[in-house]
């Protein structure tokens, strides 16, 4: 097994130096491993180090899935969905492939890593994997159209902002048009950076 560490270019003290360099040392007599630079590429998620920030983003991933799915050359969308559309079950229908329907879902689920702005819009057409239709796919391609022209999109987090914990939530009442169920969603801030985010479906109705 091969590990790598990344070590920043962060100043040390007397203490702090001898205790990385002693777990440095512990970790090489169990594993083979090697010092690199500093973090800039890890599992799909580009990492930018900057002076003053950090920024995050997926830009090479969105366009290997917008490439994969043949969404390249479609018109950008500058939203992820209109705001007039409700999904639902849309049982009369016509049906699609569930494969493809489920690997256009599960690519773009792992966007969400970088890009909240898409995860409402994913999430609810997530719900529509077991049967999906006509319909459900072509939501699914407006979004993958807006990834298209959105690609370095991502989070940009900055040093030396006041560490003060701010939320904001809101839900959809009757957000689903097959059970009125609503969907509830947040984001949380430490200072101006963004750090978590959440959306999920309620059991109750509204």
């Amino acid at each position: 097994m091969i590990s790598q560490i990344y070590v920043d270019d962060i100043v040390f003290d007397g203490m702090s130096y001898m205790m990385v360099k002693h777990f440095v040392n512990q970790m090489q007599t169990k594993f083979e491993m090697s010092m690199v630079e500093e973090l800039t590429y890890f599992l799909g998620l580009q990492v930018k180090q900057m002076e003053d920030s950090i920024f995050l983003s997926q830009s090479k991933y969105a366009k290997n899935i917008v490439n994969k799915f043949g969404m390249d050359n479609a018109s950008h969308k500058r939203t992820p969905t209109p705001t007039h559309l409700k999904l639902s079950k849309d049982e009369g229908g016509t049906s699609v492939d569930q494969s493809l329907y489920r690997g256009m879902i599960g690519s773009l689920l792992y966007l969400t890593a970088s890009r909240p702005d898409i995860a409402f819009t994913i999430g609810v057409c997530a719900r529509y994997q077991a049967k999906p239709k006509l319909s459900h796919i072509n939501q699914v391609k407006r979004i993958l159209k807006y990834v298209n022209g959105t690609c370095d999109y991502g989070i940009l987090y900055s040093h030396g902002c006041e560490p003060i914990l701010s939320g904001y939530c809101d839900v959809d009442w009757d957000g689903s048009a097959d059970d009125r169920k609503i969907t509830s969603g947040g984001c949380f801030f430490l200072g101006n950076n963004l750090i978590s985010w959440f959306n999920k479906k309620q059991n109750c109705v509204s």
